[in-house]
């Protein structure tokens, strides 16, 4: 019983089931028993030089013996994952180059896979086997790249799980599942099929009469008829897509569709499991992407719901942490109180990043650090909600490091975002400055006392000015007005009312600059501006 052992060197496998769209995101795993014979078949004429006309006896023989039975297969852990990317139609519309979003879904494979056939080889055959096994470079899609060999007769098979064919009666035990995978007939059941179909169908074409020779027509017609229909199973297994499609096959011709028990958790689904790794650095900031599925930015939330938005990522992030506490995600120390030193932990800051009125990225910064702990937790949300939608936002990785790291970003999101980053000698509100206490007319909680007392708190010097916009004169002032200033699920502000600041320091101050209530979920944040004037 020959095996074959195959390993992912960049631990992917790309392989839509047959039937299925790209963007349905589905995974075939494990790989069909089609795509193996395939896959040695085109290993055969590109690196075995086989000619034009077929595969020779020994490769045809061998073919035929690993259609006639169902493969075994022991699975490694495997996680679905995918990325998406807006693929150019070559094509303009309004102006400006037509995409369309494309799923690129892939199973991350760690491990080795195990494929048994229940045949017997001779020794020609088990030699042509482990040659095309060993030139084999990919399987699936050309990025799932493959290192493959036949298992010796005293080799260890790999750990993992079985995953056997339907035999009519489910496995022993719980925890399995049922998987379709496209299979190819057996050699002489195809051929058995073929001339029965072939001849019901000439059966009801024209025929020439007793002692007369066929004419052009209906020789044509026949022809016709019979080249949907390829000669034997090889020529099936070579058969291209498009040839498919012109015979008018929605299914292979020789294949068959089987069902195959599996374990449940032998393809992982949904977000990984966080799990704590050692030795890796704690970082200042990351930086993640929104989009919508249909790819439309203008149906992103609007910048106005800056607070409510970083409030519903910041639940996400610590119902990640499966009730384990981590201080640079909530704010709070083992004991569950809050931070003796204020504002060391994250800052939830959606960003406005094309300045097209509407949130398109979100930086976590955290003075403190965020630990592996609270990377996994961030990096574990891949999808969030807002208000008025019934579709989530997809959310995405975009950047992650120290704070000098991000300000060196490049091209307009770079430029936008190193406004809130880079040190600066002036300081403009890019949200509404909520105060912290009650307000008074004079002294310390005035409203110019207390920017005072949140930029001491952060140990950074006091300002040499301050200017508060007149929403009356200065159209930002007037844009922030209508920002949502409440949290949903923390306390209100003493006074629901935002400032619109303008500051100027007799030194440079790094960023990011964010000051005030809910300044841990987007409000108070301020932008370097260069101008030196008041806008």
């Amino acid at each position: 019983m020959p095996t074959l052992i195959l390993r992912f060197p960049a631990k992917r496998y790309h392989a839509t089931p047959w039937g299925h769209h790209v963007n349905e995101g589905m995974i075939e795993w494990p790989p069909s028993p089609w795509r193996l014979l395939r896959a040695l078949l085109a290993t055969g004429y590109a690196t075995l030089h086989w000619p034009a006309e077929g595969p020779p006896g020994t490769a045809r023989s061998l073919i035929e013996k690993l259609a006639g039975t169902d493969p075994t297969y022991i699975l490694p852990k495997a996680t679905g994952t995918h990325s998406r990317h807006y693929m150019p139609l070559a094509r303009l519309k309004n102006g400006r180059e037509d995409t369309t979003l494309v799923f690129d879904t892939w199973a991350r494979v760690d491990g080795k896979l195990a494929v048994t056939w229940d045949v017997k080889l001779d020794r020609e055959e088990h030699d042509l086997l482990a040659r095309l096994a060993e030139r084999l470079g990919y399987l699936g899609r050309s990025e799932s790249w493959v290192l493959a060999k036949i298992a010796a007769p005293d080799e260890p098979l790999p750990d993992g799980d079985p995953c056997l064919p339907d035999r009519g009666q489910p496995p022993t035990g719980k925890k399995w599942e049922q998987v379709p995978l496209l299979a190819p007939m057996a050699a002489k059941n195809y051929a058995e099929w073929r001339n029965n179909t072939l001849a019901e169908i000439l059966a009801t074409l024209p025929q020439p009469k007793p002692g007369k020779k066929p004419t052009k027509k209906m020789k044509d017609s026949w022809e016709k008829a019979i080249k949907p229909y390829p000669a034997d199973l090889i020529a099936c297994l070579q058969m291209q897509t498009s040839e498919m499609q012109s015979c008018g096959w929605s299914r292979p011709p020789g294949s068959r569709r089987i069902f195959y028990w599996r374990k449940i958790a032998s393809l992982e689904v949904g977000p990984p499991l966080i799990r704590r790794k050692k030795n890796v650095r704690p970082i200042e900031a990351m930086l993640l992407a929104l989009a919508t599925q249909s790819g439309n930015e203008h149906a992103l939330p609007h910048m106005t719901r800056t607070l409510p938005q970083a409030e519903m990522l910041h639940r996400q992030f610590v119902g990640h942490l499966n009730g384990r506490n981590n201080p640079a995600v909530t704010g709070r120390d083992d004991r569950r109180l809050p931070l003796r030193e204020p504002h060391r932990h994250s800052h939830i800051m959606p960003l406005d990043l094309n300045n097209d009125g509407h949130l398109d990225h979100v930086l976590i910064w955290a003075p403190m650090g965020l630990d592996s702990e609270a990377q996994a937790a961030i990096r574990a949300v891949r999808r969030t909600f807002t208000k008025g939608r019934k579709e989530h936002l997809l959310v995405a990785l975009a950047g992650m490091g120290n704070v000098h790291i991000l300000q060196r970003l490049s091209g307009r999101y770079g430029r936008t975002l190193g406004s809130l980053l880079q040190p600066g000698r002036i300081w403009l509100s890019a949200t509404p400055f909520i105060p912290p206490r009650h307000l008074k007319k004079h002294g310390k909680h005035s409203l110019d006392g207390q920017i005072r007392a949140e930029l001491l708190a952060r140990n950074l010097p006091e300002p040499a000015e301050i200017e508060i916009l007149d929403p009356r004169e200065h159209d930002l002032a007037r844009r922030q007005r209508h920002f949502v200033r409440v949290r949903r699920f923390g306390p209100p502000p003493p006074l629901d009312c935002g400032f619109t600041v303008w500051m100027r320091f007799a030194q440079p101050v790094p960023g990011p600059l964010a000051l005030g209530y809910g300044s841990h979920f987007g409000l108070g944040v301020f932008r370097s501006d260069h101008t030196q004037k008041i806008p």
